[in-house]
C-alpha cells in the first residue's frame, strides 16, 4: 500500500481560485511544452479551458504568467515571464515546507491506517 500525502494551497480572489495546483500545474506545462495548446494536450484539458484558467490568472497579477506569439512559420508559442516563473518556486516552496512541518503529524496519521485495504472500518 502506497500513501500519499500532497498539499493543495489555493489563493483566492473573491471565489476565484488565482493560483492554485491546476493553474501551476498549467504553468509548468506551458514551460515544457512551449505552447497553450500543448499544455492543454499533456494535461488532458481543452484549448479553450487552458485559456480560461491563464486569463483569469493573469487578470489577477501585476504582470502576466504567461506571454504568447502568434503566428509564423513555428506557429507561435507560450512563454513563461519570470512572474511566471516566480509562482512555480513561490508554490513548490510552500507545499514542501508544509509538508516538512506537519511530518511528525502526518506519520501519526500514516500509522493509524489499516496496512490491508480490504479492511473495513468506519470512522
Amino acid at each position: 500500500m502506497n500513501t500519499k500525502v500532497r498539499f493543495r494551497m489555493r489563493l483566492y480572489r473573491d471565489d476565484a481560485i488565482v493560483i492554485g495546483p491546476g493553474k501551476v500545474a498549467l504553468l509548468e506545462a506551458i514551460r515544457e511544452a512551449g505552447s497553450i495548446s500543448g499544455a492543454a494536450r499533456m494535461l488532458g484539458m481543452s484549448y479553450r479551458r487552458a485559456w480560461m484558467l491563464l486569463d483569469e490568472m493573469n487578470g489577477a497579477l501585476v504582470s502576466p504568467a504567461v506571454i504568447t506569439a502568434t503566428g509564423g512559420s513555428r506557429g507561435g508559442g507560450a512563454t513563461l515571464t519570470p512572474v511566471g516563473e516566480c509562482i512555480i518556486r513561490h508554490y513548490q516552496a510552500i507545499e514542501s515546507r508544509a509538508e516538512q512541518a506537519a511530518a511528525e503529524d502526518i506519520a501519526a496519521l500514516k500509522a493509524l491506517l489499516a496496512a490491508d485495504q480490504n479492511r473495513s472500518t468506519s470512522g
